[in-house]
């Protein structure tokens, strides 16, 4: 299902002196996974409607996510980043790839260039790359910010993003309730290996969520007992017959070429150029003329009357009043 989702970076007209002092070096980029969080506020609040009857559910969930979010990690630079699609690699090596997943709610779809709206609104840059999928562009990003020195917090459900993991780029997983920065160890305690092992670790088990089969008979303590022993797939196969056991020896061999596919399928292309600085990542000050006429629009009275009472609020005082119109 296609939509009119675009990329948004802050106007010029709103950077004047709006952005932190910090410079790149000591910083911390949050780095949100956009349809992960549209699809956690969309189911997470049952229904809403604006004055004129339009859907606004997951508009006003996402809305409350992030401010939640942003006022954890306490941010220099975000973005928000979407899917533009699938990459045309991965599809010619498996068809397949994700095609077992639904199309997204016309109820969301609709919802969507409203967030954007708002993260314009609030100084918050959005990037939607046409053909790229956002795990490639925020692991590029990752990549870029801690290149500039950034600290970087990922903030999203997707398990690939274990991968990134390192001792200046976090995770925030949102179903995980104690809203803790996953780092080596919770990455270990979740899988059974190290975040440099993910790769080889999910293209033994596979990843139900993206279509990509694994080794038959091969779960998740069976693939971390193979790592820890051999510590890599490249390293287990050159040293076969080593494996212990002659059913999990019998598969493996069988499956090679598929989890040398999985490989090329499940490591991510941080490499990849998003066409952004990291000053274009800077947390600007927000547009309360645009905020207001969008809260309106939308009947969030208590965010419209935050606004109202501090005029250009801090994003996390919108975030005190639990209910959504009154």
């Amino acid at each position: 299902m296609q939509t009119s989702l675009t990329s948004s970076i802050p106007g010029s007209a709103l950077r004047t002196g709006a952005a932190s002092s910090n410079g790149p070096a000591g910083g911390c980029l949050l780095i949100v996974d956009g349809h992960c969080y549209a699809y956690r506020a969309f189911f997470g609040i049952a229904s809403l409607t604006s004055p004129s009857g339009r859907p606004t559910n997951a508009i006003y969930g996402f809305i409350r996510m992030l401010g939640k979010v942003r006022a954890g990690v306490q941010p220099t630079h975000t973005v928000v980043v979407w899917d533009g699609g699938l990459a045309a690699e991965r599809m010619t090596l498996l068809p397949e790839y994700k095609a077992q997943r639904a199309e997204m709610p016309a109820g969301l779809e609709a919802q969507l260039d409203g967030m954007v709206d708002y993260l314009r609104a609030a100084g918050v840059c959005s990037l939607r790359k046409e053909g790229c999928e956002a795990d490639d562009c925020i692991a590029a990003l990752a990549a870029q910010a801690a290149a500039a020195g950034l600290r970087v917090v990922i903030a999203s459900s997707d398990k690939d993003f274990m991968q990134l993991v390192s001792g200046g780029v976090k995770l925030l997983v949102p179903h995980d309730k104690t809203e803790s920065l996953w780092d080596d160890a919770q990455v270990r305690q979740k899988t059974g290996v190290g975040p440099a092992q993910i790769v080889d670790w999910l293209s033994l088990v596979g990843d139900a969520s993206d279509n990509i089969p694994g080794v038959a008979g091969i779960g998740a303590k069976i693939a971390a007992e193979l790592l820890g022993q051999f510590g890599s797939i490249d390293v287990m196969y050159g040293r076969l017959p080593e494996v212990r056991s002659e059913r999990v020896r019998t598969r493996l061999q069988a499956a090679e070429e598929t989890v040398r596919r999985n490989q090329q399928l499940i490591r991510l292309r941080d490499t990849m150029q998003c066409e952004l600085q990291m000053e274009d990542l800077a947390v600007w000050e927000s547009d309360a003329e645009e905020l207001r006429r969008l809260y309106s629009g939308w009947g969030f009275k208590n965010l419209l009357l935050a606004l109202e009472q501090t005029n250009l609020p801090k994003t996390e005082d919108l975030f005190h009043e639990h209910s959504p119109v009154s």
